[in-house]
């Protein structure tokens, strides 16, 4: 099987026309016409994870965050991604990268986001209204409210969070809760309008956690952290169209934020 139709099965699952104007999902580096020997699945393509490809015997590296972001004016030495596209040509390791195409996908991040947190009736925020096929962010439900504690704990459990930044605590339920994973503080104000009782994204600023007092919990577990499951959903996508390929989660964890 060759490359390129593993990224025709993951771009029929998200098409590139999802994606916002400013991104550049897609093809990053590299030849579709090989014959894929393996694909490893990730967040970011760091010089770690194309060293990881090449000790699996992977030809095919997918990630969430594209490798090339900007504009490249040289190809040398001078910058880590630079130096990754230079390793990944010489290796002959193609670098796809579903970015928020994939954010914006029905059953896309979001989604996993939320099948993380046990919710149901999972649609994309204002679907009632829109009868929309795309979205930045989703609400979903608990079967039963959950108490503000309770429900930072379960996020700090499930996603591996060390700490949850979180506006004054809500006094009532929490049972209704939208998600926009990575930098997702542009959809408050829908979240607001949509009735949730909570916000989860990866990253807020500060002056936006002001004035949301006991209208909304807002949870901000990291960037990371929020989108880390993405590889998962590109690993069901590649197992069901393409089974012959052999598949490999990372174990490169990318994140380049610790707590201290």
């Amino acid at each position: 099987m060759k490359i390129r139709e593993v990224v025709d099965a993951l771009e029929r699952f998200a098409p590139l026309p999802l994606q916002e104007g400013w991104d550049n999902s897609g093809l990053q580096v590299g030849l579709t016409e090989a014959e894929v020997s393996g694909a490893l699945l990730c967040l970011d393509v760091t010089e770690e994870v194309v060293d990881e490809a090449l000790r699996l015997g992977c030809n095919l590296i997918v990630s969430h965050h594209p490798l090339i972001f900007r504009a490249l004016k040289q190809v040398s030495d001078a910058t880590d991604v630079q130096r990754i596209v230079i390793k990944a040509i010489r290796n002959n390791v193609a670098v796809v990268s579903m970015h928020t195409n994939m954010d914006n996908a029905r059953g896309g991040v979001n989604f996993k986001i939320a099948e993380r947190m046990g919710l149901s009736n999972v649609r994309f925020i204002g679907e009632e209204s829109l009868d929309a096929e795309k979205g930045s962010g989703v609400v979903g439900e608990f079967s039963e409210p959950v108490q503000a504690v309770a429900f930072i704990r379960m996020l700090k459990e499930r996603f591996g969070v060390q700490c949850v930044q979180c506006n004054e605590l809500l006094h009532r339920g929490i049972r209704r809760v939208a998600i926009c994973g990575g930098s997702g503080a542009f959809m408050l104000d829908e979240a607001v309008k949509a009735g949730a009782d909570a916000f989860v994204t990866g990253e807020m600023h500060y002056h936006e956690f002001f004035a949301r007092e006991q209208q909304i919990q807002i949870a901000v577990i990291g960037h990371y952290q929020s989108e880390q499951f993405t590889n998962e959903i590109f690993n069901s996508i590649i197992k069901e169209a393409c089974p012959q390929v052999r598949t490999f989660l990372t174990q490169t964890n990318t994140n380049p934020i610790i707590y201290l």
